[in-house]
């Protein structure tokens, strides 16, 4: 979930063929995993959000509230969104808000654990070095000391942070190669759609649109208004491809793999303005660097959340919200007591996904006609691994990756630290559930541990003989509405335009709001949101957008 983009590092570097020998090296060493297997039952967990406390929404039937407090601002969703909008009042001298988060901890999907090995994410596992229009997360880093400075103009970046081991490699054909393009077995008309496709991903990273904006960039906001580009938004990736003349299964499996990782859909599913946007968006570079911690983007939202403080409330279901003639009203219900109480607040800022938003906002619940708004599901296992297992080929890297795989592959939660002598690890496995999503997450949530733990060994051992027989503890997670799915028509549509505009004194801000879940989206919605309300406030601040 959230894998690194412009994996261009493969361009201009020789390209080693695969011989006859190598290839059936890799099919006889595939084929002996079988004979070697150790079944034996491994400790772990089966983890998520709490659905039993989320599924009181559809129960309803809450109790009145008893007695009201009053604060000013009141944040429902402990998300990144929700968190970076308490950040925004809190440093801009607004400290009379509280955040409701309904789960045991705020982080919405950048959740992470630990162990006694390593922390490890749940969810989001990495930041890129942020762009220029990216100035509410750079303030952010610097805030929290990961720039710390600058050199001709450009942030610079704590050296513990940014990623040193081999940024990724991939399994295919029995053995792993170094980056991210499938080059073993490659032909020169393959070779040559890749170069063709990065030239043209180079174009449109320069292009400037009839408005005057870049053709792409993070924010979204900040991206090109011209009808031309944004009718790419009306089209699937894969229409686009055929369009373009790209026909090489290694360069459509590339591409596809980047809409599994950044959007949970296949070619067929993401529209062609998203995932052009995956390749555009960034620069080139030292902006191709990234920002990783063991336990992901859990780091971030660890630091906003102590930051906050006691203004966090966790297991705080919020179930209504309305305004009132004073402003807006909020009633919870608090897990911990079984109570139900209510906030009364000049301004609401509602930071949860939208499905959750129509539940529990009034003039949203009102309107029953179906929503754009799809949602991929997902499954992320956490396996904590005595002596890995390097593989054949290349050596191993913080992302690695399956071609063709069902996963996506696994990343190395300790990445700083990494080491082929290193004689234990945290390894944290993805896989999107694509598809029909509605079925994929039913599905999901019938599967049992033993279920999902064969899914994951049984993907990554035909990579990584002898794996099972190291793992010593495997924990899994379902995420049923891991991010927004950008399909064809919705980025640019009416619903999503709509969805971002407040009602009254009730703001809006989620990663959904922008069509895909990336950390600089959703820290950008939720400081949008916080100056939309200091304004009316009549609070002074610095603007970060």
């Amino acid at each position: 979930m959230n894998n690194p983009p412009n994996r261009n590092c493969n361009i201009g570097k020789p390209d080693p063929r695969l011989t006859r020998r190598e290839f059936l090296g890799g099919a006889l060493a595939f084929a002996a995993l079988g004979a070697c297997r150790t079944e034996r039952e491994l400790p772990g967990e089966l983890l998520g959000p709490n659905q039993a406390l989320g599924h009181k929404l559809r129960a309803g039937g809450f109790a009145a509230p008893s007695g009201a407090e009053r604060v000013p601002v009141v944040i429902v969703g402990g998300g990144v969104a929700g968190l970076s909008a308490g950040w925004k009042l809190l440093r801009s001298g607004e400290g009379g808000f509280v955040v409701l988060d309904l789960e045991s901890s705020a982080g919405g999907n950048a959740a992470w654990g630990e162990n006694e090995v390593s922390r490890y994410p749940w969810g989001a596992h990495y930041l890129p070095v942020p762009g220029p229009h990216a100035r509410a997360v750079r303030e952010l880093l610097r805030e929290l000391k990961v720039i710390n400075g600058e050199k001709d103009g450009r942030p610079v970046y704590d050296e513990d942070v940014l990623c040193h081991a081999p940024e990724e490699r991939l399994y295919i054909h029995g053995r792993w190669q170094d980056g991210l393009y499938p080059r073993l077995g490659a032909s020169a008309a393959d070779l040559a759609e890749r170069d063709r496709f990065h030239a043209e991903i180079a174009a449109l990273r320069r292009r400037v649109g009839r408005d005057g904006r870049p053709a792409f960039a993070i924010p979204m906001e900040n991206s090109s208004r011209d009808h031309e580009l944004l009718a790419l938004d009306r089209v699937s990736m894969a229409a686009w491809l055929d369009q373009n003349g790209y026909r090489s299964p290694g360069l459509r499996w590339y591409v596809e793999y980047a809409c599994r990782d950044d959007f949970g859909g296949t070619l067929a599913e993401v529209s062609a303005w998203a995932g052009l946007h995956y390749y555009a968006a960034r620069g080139e570079g030292a902006d191709d660097e990234f920002l990783v911690w063991p336990e992901g983007n859990g780091f971030l939202v660890r630091k906003l959340a102590e930051a906050l403080g006691p203004r966090v409330r966790t297991g705080a279901l919020a179930f209504d919200v309305a305004e009132d003639e004073d402003g807006v009203r909020v009633d919870y219900y608090d897990a911990a007591t079984g109570a139900v109480r209510r906030i009364l607040a000049k301004h609401a800022i509602v930071c949860a996904p939208r499905f959750v938003a129509r539940r529990i906002v009034k003039p949203l619940r009102e309107d029953t006609s179906p929503s754009a708004f799809d949602y991929a599901p997902w499954f992320v296992a956490n396996l904590t691994v005595d002596d890995p297992p390097p593989g054949t080929g290349a050596a191993p890297a913080w992302d690695n990756v399956l071609y063709s795989g069902e996963g996506l592959g696994y990343v190395d939660a300790t990445p700083q630290s990494f080491s082929l002598n290193r004689r234990r690890a945290v390894w944290t496995y993805y896989r999107p559930l694509t598809g029909n999503p509605g079925a994929q997450r039913a599905a999901a949530f019938k599967r049992s541990l033993a279920e999902w733990r064969e899914m994951c060994l049984s993907d990554l051992e035909r990579a990584l003989p002898g794996l099972r027989s190291r793992v010593t503890r495997l924990d899994a997670w379902v995420w049923g509405h891991a991010m927004v799915l950008p399909k064809p028509g919705f980025i640019w549509g009416p619903e999503r335009l709509a969805a971002a505009k407040p009602l009254g004194a009730i703001h809006f801000a989620h990663s959904d709001l922008s069509g895909f879940s990336i950390f600089e989206e959703a820290n950008d919605r939720g400081v949008r949101a916080a100056e939309a309300v200091l304004a009316a406030l009549g609070k002074s601040f610095r603007s970060s957008l």
